[in-house]
Protein backbone atom coordinates (compact mmCIF):
# COMPACT_ATOMS: atom_id res chain seq x y z
CA UNK A 1 0.00 0.00 0.00
CA UNK A 2 1.37 3.01 -1.61
CA UNK A 3 2.55 5.70 1.35
CA UNK A 4 -0.31 8.32 -0.77
CA UNK A 5 -2.93 5.51 -0.84
CA UNK A 6 -2.57 5.26 3.13
CA UNK A 7 -3.08 8.92 3.24
CA UNK A 8 -5.99 9.08 0.87
CA UNK A 9 -7.94 5.83 2.82
CA UNK A 10 -6.96 7.23 6.16
CA UNK A 11 -8.99 10.63 5.15
CA UNK A 12 -11.58 9.25 3.66
CA UNK A 13 -12.15 7.05 7.36
CA UNK A 14 -12.11 10.71 8.53
CA UNK A 15 -14.68 12.61 6.46
CA UNK A 16 -16.84 9.23 6.56
CA UNK A 17 -16.83 9.94 10.34
CA UNK A 18 -17.31 7.55 13.34
CA UNK A 19 -19.64 4.39 12.51
CA UNK A 20 -19.84 5.47 9.04
CA UNK A 21 -20.99 2.46 6.73
CA UNK A 22 -18.74 1.38 4.02
CA UNK A 23 -16.65 -1.49 2.96
CA UNK A 24 -13.09 -2.31 3.06
CA UNK A 25 -11.22 -4.28 0.55
CA UNK A 26 -7.59 -5.85 1.14
CA UNK A 27 -5.38 -8.06 -0.85
CA UNK A 28 -4.52 -10.34 1.14
CA UNK A 29 -2.94 -13.27 -1.31
CA UNK A 30 -1.63 -13.03 -5.13
CA UNK A 31 -0.98 -16.11 -6.75
CA UNK A 32 0.32 -15.26 -10.72
CA UNK A 33 0.89 -12.25 -12.07
CA UNK A 34 -0.66 -8.92 -10.63
CA UNK A 35 -1.29 -5.13 -11.15
CA UNK A 36 -0.63 -4.60 -6.75
CA UNK A 37 1.18 -6.75 -4.03
CA UNK A 38 -0.46 -8.07 -0.58
CA UNK A 39 -1.74 -5.01 1.39
CA UNK A 40 -3.19 -3.29 -0.99
CA UNK A 41 -6.55 -1.49 0.03
CA UNK A 42 -10.06 -0.29 -1.24
CA UNK A 43 -12.21 1.70 1.17
CA UNK A 44 -15.23 2.05 -0.46
CA UNK A 45 -18.50 4.38 0.84
CA UNK A 46 -22.09 3.97 -0.24
CA UNK A 47 -22.28 7.45 -1.23
CA UNK A 48 -19.50 6.50 -4.27
CA UNK A 49 -16.63 8.17 -2.80
CA UNK A 50 -13.70 5.86 -2.55
CA UNK A 51 -9.97 5.45 -2.21
CA UNK A 52 -6.98 3.01 -2.90
CA UNK A 53 -6.68 0.49 -5.86
CA UNK A 54 -6.21 -3.20 -5.94
CA UNK A 55 -5.96 -3.68 -9.32
CA UNK A 56 -5.14 -1.96 -12.74
CA UNK A 57 -8.65 -1.25 -12.58
CA UNK A 58 -9.65 -5.02 -13.18
CA UNK A 59 -11.61 -5.55 -10.36
CA UNK A 60 -12.70 -1.62 -8.63
CA UNK A 61 -15.85 -1.05 -10.87
CA UNK A 62 -17.37 -4.81 -9.99
CA UNK A 63 -16.13 -4.43 -6.05
CA UNK A 64 -17.35 -0.60 -5.94
CA UNK A 65 -20.84 -1.61 -7.79
CA UNK A 66 -21.10 -4.76 -5.15
CA UNK A 67 -19.41 -3.36 -1.96
CA UNK A 68 -22.84 -4.00 -0.11
CA UNK A 69 -23.41 -7.20 -1.16
CA UNK A 70 -19.80 -8.74 -0.27
CA UNK A 71 -20.45 -8.06 3.42
CA UNK A 72 -24.13 -8.78 3.63
CA UNK A 73 -22.85 -11.57 6.26
CA UNK A 74 -20.47 -10.26 8.00
CA UNK A 75 -16.69 -10.06 6.65
CA UNK A 76 -15.86 -12.75 3.98
CA UNK A 77 -12.95 -13.67 2.01
CA UNK A 78 -13.46 -13.50 -1.86
CA UNK A 79 -11.11 -15.09 -4.39
CA UNK A 80 -10.54 -13.47 -7.51
CA UNK A 81 -9.47 -14.80 -11.20
CA UNK A 82 -8.00 -12.63 -13.99
CA UNK A 83 -7.05 -15.11 -16.04
CA UNK A 84 -8.46 -15.83 -20.33
CA UNK A 85 -10.16 -19.34 -18.89
CA UNK A 86 -10.79 -20.06 -15.57
CA UNK A 87 -13.92 -21.53 -13.40
CA UNK A 88 -13.55 -19.29 -10.19
CA UNK A 89 -16.43 -18.09 -8.52
CA UNK A 90 -15.91 -14.57 -10.18
CA UNK A 91 -13.49 -14.82 -13.04
CA UNK A 92 -12.61 -11.76 -15.31
CA UNK A 93 -11.08 -12.90 -17.72
CA UNK A 94 -8.80 -10.17 -18.47
CA UNK A 95 -5.80 -12.24 -19.46
CA UNK A 96 -3.52 -10.89 -16.21
CA UNK A 97 -2.83 -14.65 -15.29
CA UNK A 98 -3.51 -13.82 -11.95
CA UNK A 99 -5.64 -14.97 -8.88
CA UNK A 100 -6.17 -12.54 -5.52
CA UNK A 101 -7.41 -13.19 -2.58
CA UNK A 102 -9.80 -10.11 -1.12
CA UNK A 103 -10.82 -9.76 2.34
CA UNK A 104 -14.05 -7.42 2.94
CA UNK A 105 -15.29 -6.16 5.93
CA UNK A 106 -17.49 -3.88 7.43
CA UNK A 107 -16.50 -0.48 7.92
CA UNK A 108 -18.13 0.46 11.39
CA UNK A 109 -16.44 -2.98 12.78
CA UNK A 110 -14.12 -3.05 15.64
CA UNK A 111 -11.43 -4.89 13.36
CA UNK A 112 -11.42 -2.46 10.64
CA UNK A 113 -11.47 0.58 12.82
CA UNK A 114 -8.60 -0.10 14.58
CA UNK A 115 -6.74 -1.04 10.91
CA UNK A 116 -7.59 2.50 10.06
CA UNK A 117 -6.36 3.61 13.48
CA UNK A 118 -3.11 1.60 12.77
CA UNK A 119 -2.88 3.08 9.43
CA UNK A 120 -3.24 7.08 11.18
CA UNK A 121 -0.63 5.72 13.66
CA UNK A 122 1.73 5.14 10.75
CA UNK A 123 1.14 8.51 9.03
CA UNK A 124 2.31 9.93 12.43
CA UNK A 125 5.92 8.57 12.82
CA UNK A 126 4.81 5.49 14.26
CA UNK A 127 5.06 1.68 13.76
CA UNK A 128 2.50 -0.82 13.32
CA UNK A 129 2.74 -4.18 13.15
CA UNK A 130 -1.02 -6.09 11.96
CA UNK A 131 -1.81 -9.18 12.13
CA UNK A 132 -5.70 -10.53 10.74
CA UNK A 133 -6.81 -13.93 11.35
CA UNK A 134 -9.15 -14.21 8.06
CA UNK A 135 -12.76 -15.16 7.84
CA UNK A 136 -12.73 -19.20 6.76
CA UNK A 137 -13.73 -22.44 8.04
CA UNK A 138 -16.42 -21.18 10.31
CA UNK A 139 -13.93 -18.68 11.82
CA UNK A 140 -14.98 -14.94 12.20
CA UNK A 141 -12.70 -12.24 11.26
CA UNK A 142 -10.26 -11.37 13.79
CA UNK A 143 -7.40 -9.08 14.33
CA UNK A 144 -4.81 -7.92 16.99
CA UNK A 145 -2.40 -4.92 16.38
CA UNK A 146 1.46 -4.67 18.24
CA UNK A 147 3.31 -1.01 18.02
CA UNK A 148 7.13 -1.26 17.45
CA UNK A 149 7.53 -3.28 20.98
CA UNK A 150 5.25 -5.71 20.52
CA UNK A 151 2.85 -4.43 22.99
CA UNK A 152 -0.62 -5.66 21.32
CA UNK A 153 -2.96 -2.08 21.67
CA UNK A 154 -5.94 -3.99 20.14
CA UNK A 155 -7.59 -7.89 20.15
CA UNK A 156 -10.75 -8.36 18.92
CA UNK A 157 -12.76 -9.42 21.53
CA UNK A 158 -13.27 -13.45 20.36
CA UNK A 159 -9.42 -13.92 20.31
CA UNK A 160 -8.71 -16.08 23.81
CA UNK A 161 -6.60 -14.10 26.11
CA UNK A 162 -4.25 -17.57 26.00
CA UNK A 163 -4.71 -17.65 21.91
CA UNK A 164 -3.13 -13.76 21.82
CA UNK A 165 0.58 -15.06 22.99
CA UNK A 166 1.37 -17.73 20.12
CA UNK A 167 -0.32 -15.54 17.80
CA UNK A 168 1.53 -12.60 18.86
CA UNK A 169 4.78 -15.15 18.55
CA UNK A 170 3.90 -16.09 14.96
CA UNK A 171 3.02 -12.60 14.08
CA UNK A 172 6.33 -11.18 15.03
CA UNK A 173 8.68 -13.95 13.54
CA UNK A 174 6.07 -13.39 9.97
CA UNK A 175 7.54 -11.62 7.13
CA UNK A 176 5.55 -8.67 5.85
CA UNK A 177 2.55 -9.40 3.44
CA UNK A 178 2.75 -13.00 4.24
CA UNK A 179 0.15 -15.50 5.40
CA UNK A 180 0.66 -18.15 8.71
CA UNK A 181 -2.22 -20.42 8.49
CA UNK A 182 -4.94 -18.34 8.37
CA UNK A 183 -2.89 -15.27 9.60
CA UNK A 184 -2.29 -12.40 7.67
CA UNK A 185 0.94 -10.18 8.84
CA UNK A 186 1.81 -6.35 7.74
CA UNK A 187 4.14 -4.25 9.13
CA UNK A 188 3.28 -1.10 8.33
CA UNK A 189 6.84 1.83 8.95
CA UNK A 190 6.40 4.81 9.48
CA UNK A 191 5.60 7.53 6.68
CA UNK A 192 8.84 8.38 4.99
CA UNK A 193 10.19 11.97 5.11
CA UNK A 194 11.94 13.58 2.68
CA UNK A 195 14.42 16.75 3.89
CA UNK A 196 15.14 19.15 0.95
CA UNK A 197 18.24 21.43 1.56
CA UNK A 198 17.73 24.30 -1.00
CA UNK A 199 14.60 26.09 -2.16
CA UNK A 200 15.64 26.72 -6.06
CA UNK A 201 13.78 26.59 -8.92
CA UNK A 202 14.58 22.78 -9.39
CA UNK A 203 13.20 21.83 -6.07
CA UNK A 204 10.15 22.43 -6.48
CA UNK A 205 9.24 19.81 -8.95
CA UNK A 206 10.90 17.63 -6.49
CA UNK A 207 9.20 18.58 -3.52
CA UNK A 208 5.98 18.36 -5.74
CA UNK A 209 6.72 15.01 -7.37
CA UNK A 210 7.57 13.66 -3.41
CA UNK A 211 4.69 14.72 -2.47
CA UNK A 212 2.67 12.69 -5.17
CA UNK A 213 4.01 9.98 -4.21
CA UNK A 214 3.17 9.70 -0.75
CA UNK A 215 6.30 11.41 1.09
CA UNK A 216 6.48 14.18 3.86
CA UNK A 217 8.56 16.46 2.42
CA UNK A 218 10.57 19.04 4.22
CA UNK A 219 12.18 22.10 2.49
CA UNK A 220 15.02 24.15 4.68
CA UNK A 221 16.96 26.95 2.85
CA UNK A 222 18.55 30.35 4.76
CA UNK A 223 17.17 32.34 2.03
CA UNK A 224 13.12 34.04 3.44
CA UNK A 225 12.54 34.50 -0.36
CA UNK A 226 13.08 31.00 -0.73
CA UNK A 227 11.91 28.61 1.47
CA UNK A 228 8.55 30.18 1.39
CA UNK A 229 4.80 28.26 1.52
CA UNK A 230 3.68 29.67 -1.38
CA UNK A 231 6.33 28.18 -3.29
CA UNK A 232 6.34 24.94 -1.93
CA UNK A 233 2.56 24.08 -0.98
CA UNK A 234 3.00 20.46 -1.35
CA UNK A 235 5.37 20.29 1.49
CA UNK A 236 4.20 20.10 5.09
CA UNK A 237 7.48 21.94 6.28
CA UNK A 238 9.37 25.07 4.55
CA UNK A 239 11.80 26.16 6.85
CA UNK A 240 14.04 29.52 7.06
CA UNK A 241 17.72 27.61 8.44
CA UNK A 242 20.92 27.03 7.80
CA UNK A 243 21.92 24.26 9.76
CA UNK A 244 20.87 20.72 10.13
CA UNK A 245 19.74 20.94 13.94
CA UNK A 246 16.81 23.12 12.70
CA UNK A 247 15.02 20.34 11.48
CA UNK A 248 15.56 17.10 12.87
CA UNK A 249 16.87 14.42 10.98
CA UNK A 250 16.49 10.73 11.52
CA UNK A 251 17.75 7.05 10.73
CA UNK A 252 14.90 6.55 8.30
CA UNK A 253 14.54 9.33 6.74
CA UNK A 254 15.63 10.87 3.30
CA UNK A 255 17.85 13.92 2.97
CA UNK A 256 18.90 15.69 -0.42
CA UNK A 257 21.36 18.13 -0.74
CA UNK A 258 20.84 20.58 -3.46
CA UNK A 259 21.35 24.62 -1.78
CA UNK A 260 23.49 25.29 -5.15
CA UNK A 261 26.39 26.46 -2.72
CA UNK A 262 29.95 24.36 -2.38
CA UNK A 263 30.01 26.38 0.98
CA UNK A 264 26.36 25.55 2.19
CA UNK A 265 26.13 21.66 0.95
CA UNK A 266 30.01 21.29 2.38
CA UNK A 267 28.57 22.58 6.23
CA UNK A 268 25.56 20.23 5.72
CA UNK A 269 26.96 17.27 4.65
CA UNK A 270 29.24 17.27 7.06
CA UNK A 271 26.19 17.46 9.80
CA UNK A 272 24.22 14.97 7.98
CA UNK A 273 26.75 12.18 7.40
CA UNK A 274 26.85 11.32 11.42
CA UNK A 275 23.51 11.43 11.43
CA UNK A 276 23.47 8.06 8.90
CA UNK A 277 20.01 9.11 7.03
CA UNK A 278 18.72 6.20 5.09
CA UNK A 279 19.02 8.23 1.82
CA UNK A 280 21.90 11.11 1.74
CA UNK A 281 22.67 12.38 -2.04
CA UNK A 282 24.10 15.36 -3.34
CA UNK A 283 23.14 17.26 -6.43
CA UNK A 284 26.09 17.96 -8.48
CA UNK A 285 28.90 17.30 -11.42
CA UNK A 286 31.21 14.20 -10.15
CA UNK A 287 33.91 16.00 -9.45
CA UNK A 288 32.53 18.32 -7.00
CA UNK A 289 30.90 15.60 -5.67
CA UNK A 290 34.29 14.49 -5.46
CA UNK A 291 35.81 17.42 -3.84
CA UNK A 292 32.60 17.74 -1.49
CA UNK A 293 32.75 14.44 -0.19
CA UNK A 294 36.51 14.31 0.86
CA UNK A 295 36.11 17.55 2.47
CA UNK A 296 32.78 17.03 4.64
CA UNK A 297 34.47 13.75 5.62
CA UNK A 298 36.93 15.46 6.92
CA UNK A 299 34.91 18.12 8.72
CA UNK A 300 32.71 14.70 10.27
CA UNK A 301 36.02 13.46 11.26
CA UNK A 302 35.22 9.96 9.09
CA UNK A 303 36.26 8.05 6.95
CA UNK A 304 35.91 8.89 3.78
CA UNK A 305 34.91 5.62 2.34
CA UNK A 306 32.36 5.64 4.86
CA UNK A 307 31.24 8.81 3.75
CA UNK A 308 30.82 7.57 -0.03
CA UNK A 309 28.90 4.60 1.63
CA UNK A 310 26.32 6.51 2.96
CA UNK A 311 26.13 9.37 0.04
CA UNK A 312 24.53 8.87 -3.34
CA UNK A 313 26.93 11.83 -5.25
CA UNK A 314 25.96 12.25 -7.92
CA UNK A 315 22.11 12.25 -6.94
CA UNK A 316 19.31 9.92 -8.92
CA UNK A 317 18.97 7.33 -11.51
CA UNK A 318 20.65 7.74 -15.18
CA UNK A 319 17.27 8.09 -17.14
CA UNK A 320 17.95 10.09 -19.28
CA UNK A 321 16.56 14.21 -20.02
CA UNK A 322 17.06 17.21 -18.91
CA UNK A 323 15.99 20.09 -16.82
CA UNK A 324 14.41 20.30 -13.20
CA UNK A 325 11.45 17.80 -13.81
CA UNK A 326 13.44 15.21 -15.45
CA UNK A 327 16.36 15.73 -12.73
CA UNK A 328 13.41 15.26 -9.79
CA UNK A 329 11.75 12.07 -11.51
CA UNK A 330 15.70 10.73 -11.23
CA UNK A 331 15.82 11.94 -7.82
CA UNK A 332 12.16 9.98 -6.71
CA UNK A 333 13.01 7.09 -8.64
CA UNK A 334 16.05 6.64 -6.87
CA UNK A 335 14.63 7.12 -3.89
CA UNK A 336 11.34 4.75 -4.91
CA UNK A 337 13.98 1.94 -5.99
CA UNK A 338 15.94 2.25 -2.59
CA UNK A 339 13.10 2.75 0.34
CA UNK A 340 11.15 -0.95 -1.69
CA UNK A 341 14.15 -3.05 -1.96
CA UNK A 342 16.53 -2.97 0.66
CA UNK A 343 18.44 -5.34 -1.01
CA UNK A 344 19.06 -3.45 -4.37
CA UNK A 345 22.62 -2.42 -4.79
CA UNK A 346 23.70 1.34 -5.34
CA UNK A 347 23.00 2.49 -8.84
CA UNK A 348 25.17 5.38 -9.44
CA UNK A 349 28.32 3.61 -8.21
CA UNK A 350 29.84 4.21 -11.53
CA UNK A 351 33.30 3.92 -12.82
CA UNK A 352 34.29 7.14 -11.67
CA UNK A 353 34.14 6.49 -8.21
CA UNK A 354 34.96 2.87 -7.50
CA UNK A 355 36.73 2.18 -10.30
CA UNK A 356 40.63 -0.06 -9.40
CA UNK A 357 42.67 2.53 -8.85
CA UNK A 358 45.25 3.58 -11.68
CA UNK A 359 47.29 5.50 -9.96
CA UNK A 360 47.69 4.58 -6.35
CA UNK A 361 47.74 6.85 -2.96
CA UNK A 362 51.51 5.98 -2.73
CA UNK A 363 52.08 7.62 -6.32
CA UNK A 364 50.54 10.75 -5.49
CA UNK A 365 51.83 11.08 -2.54
CA UNK A 366 54.97 11.14 -3.88
CA UNK A 367 54.27 13.39 -7.04
CA UNK A 368 52.47 16.12 -5.01
CA UNK A 369 54.43 15.88 -1.66
CA UNK A 370 53.01 18.25 0.88
CA UNK A 371 52.38 21.15 -1.39
CA UNK A 372 48.57 22.93 -1.52
CA UNK A 373 46.61 20.09 -3.06
CA UNK A 374 47.42 17.82 0.07
CA UNK A 375 44.17 18.07 1.55
CA UNK A 376 42.40 16.29 -1.45
CA UNK A 377 45.05 13.80 -2.21
CA UNK A 378 44.67 11.68 0.66
CA UNK A 379 40.86 11.05 -1.09
CA UNK A 380 41.48 11.29 -4.21
CA UNK A 381 42.34 7.81 -5.17
CA UNK A 382 39.21 6.86 -5.69
CA UNK A 383 38.18 9.20 -8.42
CA UNK A 384 40.37 7.27 -11.02
CA UNK A 385 38.70 7.08 -14.66
CA UNK A 386 41.93 8.03 -15.82
CA UNK A 387 44.86 10.00 -14.98
CA UNK A 388 43.41 13.50 -16.26
CA UNK A 389 40.83 13.17 -14.11
CA UNK A 390 42.55 12.51 -11.45
CA UNK A 391 45.27 15.33 -11.73
CA UNK A 392 42.12 17.60 -12.30
CA UNK A 393 40.25 16.81 -9.51
CA UNK A 394 43.34 17.17 -6.94
CA UNK A 395 44.48 20.30 -8.47
CA UNK A 396 41.42 22.17 -7.44
CA UNK A 397 42.05 24.78 -4.85
CA UNK A 398 39.40 26.30 -2.87
CA UNK A 399 39.26 29.19 -5.09
CA UNK A 400 38.68 27.26 -8.00
CA UNK A 401 36.19 25.29 -6.58
CA UNK A 402 32.75 25.60 -8.28
CA UNK A 403 29.55 28.09 -6.29
CA UNK A 404 26.91 26.34 -8.09
CA UNK A 405 26.39 22.85 -9.55
CA UNK A 406 27.90 22.26 -13.19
Amino acid sequence: MSLKERRDVVGLCQAAGSGASGVLFSLVAVRGSSYRRSGARLLALPDGRAAGTLSGGCLEAELLRRSAWFIRDGARLEHFSTSFDDTAEIPYGLGCGGELDLLAEPLHAPEAVALADALHATLNGEHRTIATLLPQDGQPLQRFVMDAHGDVLFASESIETEDIVEYRRTALRAAHGSMTGRIFTERIDPAQRLVIFGAGEDARPLAQLAHAMGWAVAVVDSRADRAATSRFPSAEQVLVATDVASVPVHAHDAAVLMTHSYEQDRRLLAELLPLQPRYLGVLGARHRSALLLSEAAELAGLPLADALERTHAPIGLELGGDGPEAVALSIVAQLQRIFTQDTAPPYNRSAETVAPRRMSLDDLEHLLADGPARPAVENCAIYTENEIYVETVISTSPADRPGVNG
